[in-house]
Formats: structure tokens, sequence, C-alpha cells
């Protein structure tokens, strides 16, 4: 079984912190804002960075060897979780870093997919490797990591079932939702879907299937499709989910989808900071 977690965290959290500097808060007076990166935030009563409590369901879920994906400057990253670029020891947890290069003529990183691509880069042993993915600031739970951890499939993703995730509606639409064959396997993902799409997307599937970006890869399979991922004009980004589904349509791989039905607490703007401390309280 999967004992690898690629933890994406190279974001440079913009909506975060366009938040925070709109509202003033005292939430997080202890980061600058300027330099902030969301998986450091730091929460509970340990006053310990937001990552800490992802790591602990990794620990929980069975994972071993952890891999760190931050910006150019990853010191605030190496106080916590060790200053080798490899095989820190953090817990029973095994941490190693892989930075994501911003490329000339660009201001910010180039996407997730560009991330994994630098990811297999450094890392290269994972290329003949399977390994789950997922974002630095969601909580995802014990029980959603190890079900990724298992599978036996290659390839597979977690479809969080709408009404389980305690979002507004008009949220839901800022994520991405999966459209899924008779057999569970993924044929399509929609990124900000319109309100008349999910309706209509109701209708068809019965239910909302969000991606929040929980997923089970095998490198070799990948690889090629991070290296060709195109730019979305849009966003200005090679993204993961671009990746996979040139994966699923220009091969025989397919991806399996795995049902929760569970909330995800999601670090995005300032009004998750509290939602996150009691999340946090509650569990921790």
């Amino acid at each position: 079984m999967c004992k690898n977690i690629v933890i994406l965290a190279a974001g440079m959290s913009s909506r975060m912190k366009k938040s925070l500097a709109a509202s003033n808060t005292n939430e997080v007076d202890h980061v600058n804002i300027g330099l902030l990166n969301k998986a450091l935030i730091k929460l509970g009563k340990e006053n310990r960075p937001f990552l800490d409590y992802l790591l602990f369901n990794i620990e929980k879920a069975g994972y071993e060897n952890i891999y760190l994906v931050v910006g150019e400057n990853a010191d605030e990253f190496k106080k916590f979780y060790g200053k080798k670029e490899r095989n820190n020891s953090y817990k029973s947890l095994n941490i190693s870093y892989a930075v994501q290069y911003i490329p000339e003529n660009h201001q910010k990183p180039l996407g997730t997919a560009d991330a994994l691509m630098q990811l297999l880069d450094q890392h290269p042993k994972l290329i003949n490797d399977s390994f789950t993915v997922c974002n630095a600031d969601n909580l995802y739970s014990i029980e959603a990591l190890k079900g990724i951890r298992q599978v036996v499939n290659p390839n597979a993703f977690i479809a969080f079932d709408r009404d389980g995730l305690d979002f507004p509606l008009d949220r839901i639409s800022k994520f991405a939702l999966t459209v899924l064959d008779e057999n569970l396997f993924l044929i399509d993902i929609i990124e900000k879907p319109q309100q008349s799409f999910l309706e209509e997307y109701q209708n068809k599937m019965g239910a909302f299937y969000v991606s929040m970006n929980l997923w089970k890869l095998q490198g070799s399979e990948i690889l090629p499709y991070l290296k060709s991922c195109p730019i979305n004009s849009e966003r200005n980004e090679k993204e993961l989910p671009t990746a996979i589904l040139n994966m699923i349509i220009k091969s025989s791989t397919k991806v399996k989808a795995l049902h929760f039905r569970q909330h995800v607490p999601d670090l995005t703007s300032e009004a998750d900071i509290s939602i996150l401390q009691k999340n946090i309280s509650d569990f921790f």
C-alpha cells in the first residue's frame, strides 16, 4: 500500500492575504502577511502551524514519507519540520522538501501540475512508485487519507459528496465538480461551474461530487502529462486536474473515485481561521 504523500505548499496564498489585509484581523498578527503561507498560520491551544494538524492525520492514516513542496524561501517551514533537504525526522514521519521554482517572467508559481513535475524532477525515485497528493490548506480526515492510501487502483481520488461539505452552494461552485461513469471512474472535471450547470449536474448525477484535490497517482503514468500540461489562459497556471484529464483522454489510464460524505475544513479566507480554530479545538 502507498506510504508516500506529497503536500502542495508552494502557493502564494493570494486570496488569504487579501482577506487578512482587508479585515485588519488580529487572528494571525504573529505572521508577516507579506510572507504568509497558509499552512503556517498558527492555530489551536498550542499555537502550532495548521500543517501540524494535517500531518497528525497523515501519520494516523499510515503514511511514512512526506514530500513537502515549498516555495524558494522555505526557511519558515524548516524551522518546524527540519533543516535538511531530505529525510528529516518528525514524530514517526520522514519529511523531505522539493522546491517549486518560479519561471523567469512570472511573478508566482506556475500551478499544481508544475509543482508535482518539479517534485518528480527532484525526487525521481517516486516516478516508479505511487503516492498521494493533497493540498496544504485542507484538513482531510484520517479516514479519507487512509481510504486513498489503501485503494488498490494505482490512480484514484476522493469524490466528496456536496451534502457532507459544510459550505454554502456559492462556495461549492468555486470548487471542482467531477463527472463519473457508471463504474465510478473519472471522466470529467468542471472547474468553478456556473449555477445553471450545477442544477443540470445534480439532475444527472443525483448528487454533487466535489474534488478537494486528494489524489493517488502513479508517477510514471502522470509524468508525461505534467510535462505537456498547457497553461490555463485565465489563471496563468498549469493545473493538476488538467494533467489528470489529459492522462485519461490520451491513454488507457483510469482514475477511480472513492465516495466520502464528510466535511473538509478549508483555509482560504480570514473567516476560515476562526472556523478552523473550533475544528481543531474540538478534535485535537
